[in-house]
């Protein structure tokens, strides 16, 4: 078993509210240049869950599950900053309350916070309904490995994701490995520690190649030559170890987003690919 400072971490509260979908526009233009009228952010989707494809939903950047926000910004700041992958959700108000569901992921430039609970809650959860967020795990360290950040991942789910050391390296399960060139919006982020940045999806051929046209919400992806210690950024072997959070998107840059779980700069960490590394399985979600 690995070694860290869990002990040594605070559980906080944060709070949010179920937000609703926002539109501006009632088309968005693709990089192809065709208008779509399209489900997007926010709300409740009943029927997308993490386990589920990332690809073919009739929607743009669709979050799966309730997607819960702040209308105060530095209240939300705090929401997206401290929850983490894996972390205990609990919903306080409405029909639902009491209800449990778990935290699966942080999105960026709207800033919600995706929790995953069980269809028989979902149908009892309105928008404005208030969820608590048992925030606990920025601030994770690995005892032996100073190369290594970890950021936005619960400590009891970095015990379920199968890491194993071997001599100064640590091998991670990843359902699919990323070249750094198809990383797109949210490149330059100040911070890792809030929101996502996307997987670019213009290029089918690129996409095949590299088997990712099959990923899931809740999948553990690597990615190349990518670096979040302070920011995202290029560097030549630096590695970047993250979650599935939001559907694909046919906007220019964009694509399915990935929150950031570790990243080191000098090839601490090895990533082995295990089709069945997901946050539905290492929580006990769901079967996938």
């Amino acid at each position: 078993m690995l070694k860290t400072n869990r002990d040594r971490i605070p559980k906080i509260s944060v709070i949010g509210e179920i937000s609703s979908p926002k539109v501006r526009s009632a088309y968005t233009v693709g990089h192809d240049g065709v208008p779509r009228v399209s489900a997007g952010m926010g709300g409740i989707a009943y029927n997308v869950r993490v386990g589920d494809p990332a690809f073919g939903w009739v929607g743009d950047h669709i979050e799966p599950g309730v997607s819960i926000k702040n209308s105060d910004e530095t209240s939300n700041g705090a929401l997206n900053l401290f929850s983490c992958a894996g972390n205990r959700a609990i919903v306080v108000s409405g029909e639902a309350k009491g209800s449990e569901g778990t935290v699966t992921g942080k999105h960026g430039g709207i800033e919600h916070v995706l929790v995953d609970f069980p269809p028989e809650i979902l149908e009892r959860l309105a928008i404005g309904d208030k969820i608590q967020v048992r925030s606990w795990g920025q601030g994770l360290q690995i005892d032996g490995f100073p190369g290594i950040r970890l950021m936005n991942l619960d400590p009891n789910l970095l015990e379920k994701m199968g890491l194993s050391v071997e001599g100064d390296k640590l091998t991670v399960p990843v359902a699919a490995i990323v070249p750094a060139e198809l990383m797109g919006s949210g490149i330059g982020s100040a911070a890792a520690e809030r929101g996502d940045y996307d997987i670019t999806t213009q290029d089918p051929e690129v996409l095949k190649a590299h088997s990712l046209t099959g990923l899931r919400f809740g999948d553990i992806v690597a990615i190349l030559d990518r670096a979040s210690f302070f920011g995202r950024q290029y560097r030549k072997g630096a590695i970047e170890i993250g979650v599935i959070v939001h559907s694909n998107s046919d906007i220019s840059g964009h694509g399915p987003g990935v929150t950031t779980l570790l990243t080191s700069l000098g090839g601490e960490i090895i990533p082995v690919v295990d089709p069945k590394a997901n946050l539905a399985r290492y929580l006990g979600i769901r079967e996938v």
